[in-house]
């Protein structure tokens, strides 16, 4: 069965690595989000930005072979916010088709999915998510996307504030949990997931930094 590796790297920054190919998502310039930096010396086959916002946007700072990768990727374009994208533009949701496994970014999702895409987001085994408002979807708002996806799905929780990490608009993991029932705080920074043995919970990473 398939099996993929996510790295955390605080805010919405992840590598995936699958079928011996990688990609970055969203990686953030430095001094773009409180009390967070990307790691130096990141390597991966190809980047993923969901949109040109520089807490989303430093591809530059991260080590692309161009490799091409063993597994497709598409976009869905939805709004940044509640106008339509009127206030913050647009943002990509993200789909990895890994074999039997998919993963999805959701990006800087400013408002709930439309019926169209819930229906491919009902399709994902891993949904990373944001959760924490003003920027993006909030706590409430990303409740109500998990309770639209399938069981089993693995939610992996991102864009929130934590401690000196995040934005002070944005909720906290203590507020966000008030809303999302059952997160799994795990300590570790990176998850291995197998197709057919996905874990049907909520959780977050500890940040590589």
């Amino acid at each position: 069965m398939t099996k993929a590796t996510i790295t955390y790297y605080g805010h919405s920054c992840f590598k995936v690595e699958a079928l011996g190919s990688s990609i970055v998502f969203d990686p953030y310039e430095n001094g773009s989000v409180p009390g967070t930096k990307l790691p130096r010396g990141i390597k991966a086959d190809a980047v993923s930005c969901s949109h040109q916002h520089g807490d989303h946007n430093a591809a530059h700072l991260i080590e692309t072979t161009g490799k091409p990768l063993a597994f497709e990727v598409t976009k869905t374009t939805v709004p940044h916010d509640h106008h339509n994208g009127a206030h913050r533009g647009l943002s990509d949701i993200t789909f990895l088709h890994i074999d039997d496994l998919t993963i999805v970014h959701l990006g800087d999702l400013g408002r709930l999915p439309t019926k169209e895409e819930y229906a491919e987001l009902a399709k994902a085994d891993v949904v990373l998510i944001p959760c924490a408002g003003y920027f993006t979807i909030t706590s409430k708002e990303a409740a109500d996307v998990i309770s639209h996806l399938k069981h089993p799905c693995l939610k992996v929780l991102m864009h929130f504030r934590e401690g000196n990490r995040g934005y002070d608009v944005q909720e906290t993991i203590d507020e966000i949990a008030k809303d999302i029932h059952g997160i799994k705080r795990l300590k570790e920074s990176e998850i291995t997931i197998e197709a057919g043995k996905i874990p049907d919970e909520t959780i977050t990473l500890e940040p590589v930094q």
